[in-house]
């Protein structure tokens, strides 16, 4: 009777003491935890609470197990739930928690679950050591470390939401990301379990989990997504891609790993320094096997580069008088001792001043130096790496001496009639055909800055095989099994500590870095020849194109083309489609100028077909003219060592007088070859050969018709004036030629200038100086009609 009255005490005093609605009664049934098993229980002789043993709770459709347990309630009768040893909280939905210790607020239905807490839904895990979760809302938190693990990807960080209805969590402070590609380190990070798309708002860098030695390839951005599946970043404030030497920089970023291609777009900036290459535009794509960029919406490079200072070789030389060379040959010297006394004199010469040094030693001198920016842009510009044996240099067989003159067909320019046919070596010539050649001095002061033709099509572009990703992680278990989780939480702890997060701006920092470190001067030879056998296999060298609308500034010097192509194995500078370089009043042209750099100086220039080099004379509107099938220039410390003119070659030269600097009477040159030799700036020598046909005109007889040469042409207003200029304005496109009746104009050949006509609105007061000159000289219609008289102006002019 004792055993049954206390039986019944025990019952009464669960349903009084701790509200709890008994098993089968409906009274606030849902509202209140109901206890649906356990294998037994007791009082708690000091809290006076009933401890039940491996108990099993139901809550709002939410089942609590434990191995222990007791109920309370507080002043106003809210419940709590104190449970001890394997806590496990079952949904609805699937998702599982357990820990070691959980305390559990019914009206909140706010869950605090401590040491080796471990979350399983349908797609993540989450371990940590504190975690607070609604069961209500389905949102955890843990703020002493933690990490959740989801389709192969394991975050880790000091703090973290995760919201189980959206399958997002945010991390925050030291988040490191862990898939089977890549590695990020960010300190703010939003994560969704299901599309594996991260969202940065932060500083952040993602790096391959494998980076092949030299490689450091690593993605920037301070706002973007990428998505840990499939390999798409998106990035929108502060981005750089980084792989190796190379840097690629826009306000915009997006880049697929799996096809190796990155595309910035508004503000881009490339660098390559390994190579000393950047280049600037409004879009630009890298493509990683190639590791080529291709850059359009106003592309442009800029080459710093080092002014040209005279050498002492200008102070020094001493230049050879024509005058003096007849002097000798009338002493009975022929040609060809006068030509060797010349090379005595400057084999002499270079034994006493000795070699030119082929680099400009790294010292004060370098320092000090003036420094000039060159930039050329184009509608598109690519450029890309290439293994050194697969490039194909250009074979020119330019030779110093000039080589074999080729034979020529003789062509019949006609004579004008009237001109005086005369000695050339009576007339001083030397300073308007200095003049001429000073173009070619100021193209050579800087090395051109990079670039050409060769369309780039889509299809050529090659895609690597996308790397199979890693399988994902089992599924998780289910089972409660806890006993690595204190471990894991510790080697997340020490990889936190060692995480180095970017900071803000890191992008800017790391371009500008790189940019100084493309501009600095480059000691270390890269050519061919200092290359051995097995490094020539897998030796690469880079190539630069740019085409359609090429244009070049400098302070000094301009040019234009259709396309340009650089190889840096040779330095080889290719300027094709009617290609033209100006600088101060000069301007030379033809159909494909080829410019090669030694030893980081100018060596040889080549303009091959239709050459044509024209220099402005000063205060006149007359232009000095030298053409030829080709032109060749060699050089010598930046400055013309010798000219060669080949292949009907002719100068055409206005000479002014010293005081009044007009112009007293024009030379006319033809001839198979026309060689200029120069040391320093001045010319030493000056000699045509085979087929010489020289005349004087006075300035009465100088015409339109005779003061330009066959093919002559003036563009100034294709000239860039500015690198505002430069970005802004395309060159005119040629006019085709309207045909006269009977001929035929199929090439559809651009219209010549003609420069009397182009610039004499500007030039209207000059024109009248030079008018009154002529009237002046010509007062007497009868004298100038006589042949005679003219002749004997022109002795008493000489």
């Amino acid at each position: 009777m004792r055993n049954w009255l206390i039986i019944i005490f025990f019952i009464l005093s669960l349903a009084a003491a701790f509200g709890q609605t008994p098993i089968g009664s409906t009274a606030q049934q849902g509202d209140r935890l109901n206890l649906v098993s356990s294998n037994s229980g007791r009082i708690n002789a000091k809290t006076g609470h009933m401890v039940f043993y491996v108990p099993v709770y139901e809550h709002k459709g939410n089942t609590l197990s434990a191995d222990s347990g007791y109920i309370y309630e507080d002043e106003i009768k809210r419940q709590f739930f104190e449970a001890f040893g394997n806590v496990v909280i079952t949904q609805p939905s699937g998702t599982v928690i357990y820990a070691d210790y959980l305390h559990y607020d019914a009206a909140a239905q706010h869950a605090l679950l401590t040491k080796n807490v471990k979350m399983v839904d349908k797609g993540s895990t989450l371990t940590t050591n504190h975690l607070t979760y609604n069961m209500r809302s389905k949102v955890g938190t843990y703020t002493g470390g933690g990490r959740i693990i989801s389709q192969g990807d394991t975050i880790t960080s000091k703090n973290a939401y995760y919201f189980e209805n959206t399958s997002d969590a945010y991390f925050r402070h030291k988040v490191v990301v862990r898939s089977p590609n890549v590695k990020v380190y960010t300190d703010t990070m939003r994560y969704n379990s299901l599309s594996k798309m991260t969202y940065f708002f932060g500083p952040t860098n993602i790096k391959p989990t494998s980076n092949e030695e030299g490689k450091n390839e690593n993605l920037y951005t301070e706002r973007g997504t990428y998505n840990t599946g499939t390999g798409i970043a998106d990035f929108n404030k502060n981005n750089l891609y980084t792989e190796g030497s190379k840097f690629l920089k826009g306000d915009s970023l997006h880049y697929e790993r799996s096809k190796g291609v990155g595309e910035a777009f508004r503000n881009v900036v490339f660098v390559d320094t390994l190579d000393k290459f950047f280049a600037y535009g409004g879009r630009g794509l890298y493509t990683q096997s190639e590791e080529s960029i291709l850059m359009t919406e106003k592309p442009y490079i800029i080459t710093v580069v080092k002014e040209n200072q005279d050498s002492t070789a200008d102070s020094s030389a001493a230049p050879i008088d024509l005058k003096a060379k007849e002097k000798k040959k009338k002493e009975g010297k022929d040609e060809v001792k006068v030509q060797e006394e010349i090379s005595d004199k400057e084999k002499k010469k270079t034994e006493d001043i000795g070699p030119a040094p082929k680099t400009v030693p790294r010292d004060s001198t370098l320092r000090e130096a003036k420094m000039d920016s060159v930039y050329m842009t184009a509608d598109t510009l690519y450029s890309r790496m290439i293994l050194v044996k697969d490039y194909k240099p250009l074979q020119l067989n330019l030779s110093r001496d000039g080589g074999k003159l080729e034979a020529e067909e003789e062509v019949d320019y006609g004579d004008v009639e009237g001109a005086e046919v005369t000695d050339s070596t009576n007339v001083n010539i030397k300073d308007s055909i200095q003049q001429q050649l000073q173009i070619v001095e100021e193209v050579v002061q800087q090395e051109p800055a990079s670039p050409v033709k060769a369309i780039i099509k889509k299809d050529s572009i090659k895609t690597p095989v996308p790397l199979k990703p890693k399988n994902a992680i089992t599924e998780p278990n289910r089972i409660g099994d806890r006993q690595n989780i204190g471990s894991t939480l510790k080697a997340d702890s020490v990889l936190r500590q060692k995480a180095v997060v970017p900071t803000a701006n890191h992008a800017d920092t790391l371009i500008n870095r790189a940019l100084r470190t493309a501009q600095a001067p480059d000691s270390i030879s890269k050519a061919p020849d200092s290359l051995n056998a097995a490094q020539l296999d897998t030796a690469r060298t880079r190539i630069v194109r740019a085409y359609y609308n090429v244009r070049l500034f400098k302070s000094d010097l301009q040019a234009v083309a259709d396309s340009v192509y650089y190889g840096m194995v040779d330095s080889m500078f290719r300027f094709m489609g009617r290609p033209m370089i100006w600088s101060q009043g000069s301007q030379i042209s033809a159909d494909t100028i080829f410019m090669q750099i030694v030893a980081q100086q100018m060596d040889n220039a080549l303009l091959k077909d239709n050459a044509f080099m024209v220099n402005a004379v000063s205060d006149s509107i007359k232009f000095n003219q030298l053409k030829g099938r080709k032109i060749t220039a060699f050089f010598a410390n930046n400055n013309i060592d010798r000219l060669f003119v080949d292949g009907n070659a002719e100068n055409l030269v206005f000479t002014q007088d010293d005081k009044s600097k007009l112009i007293k009477e024009m030379f006319h040159d033809r001839g198979g070859r026309i060689k200029i030799k120069m040391e320093g700036k001045k010319i030493i020598d000056y000699t045509t050969i085979r087929k010489v046909d020289q005349k004087v005109y006075p300035f009465a007889l100088i015409t339109q018709e005779n003061e330009i040469l066959p093919g002559f042409i003036w563009r100034p207003q294709d000239r860039p004036t500015s690198k505002e200029d430069l970005l802004n304005r395309k060159r005119e496109t040629p006019k085709a030629v309207e045909p006269k009746e009977g001929e035929d104009n199929s090439q559809g050949k651009p219209a010549e200038a003609k420069p009397s006509k182009e610039i004499a609105e500007d030039t209207s007061e000059k024109e009248e100086e030079e008018k009154d000159q002529k009237s002046s000289k010509t007062t007497d219609k009868d004298i100038s009609a006589n042949p005679e008289i003219n002749k004997e102006e022109d002795r008493t002019q000489k």
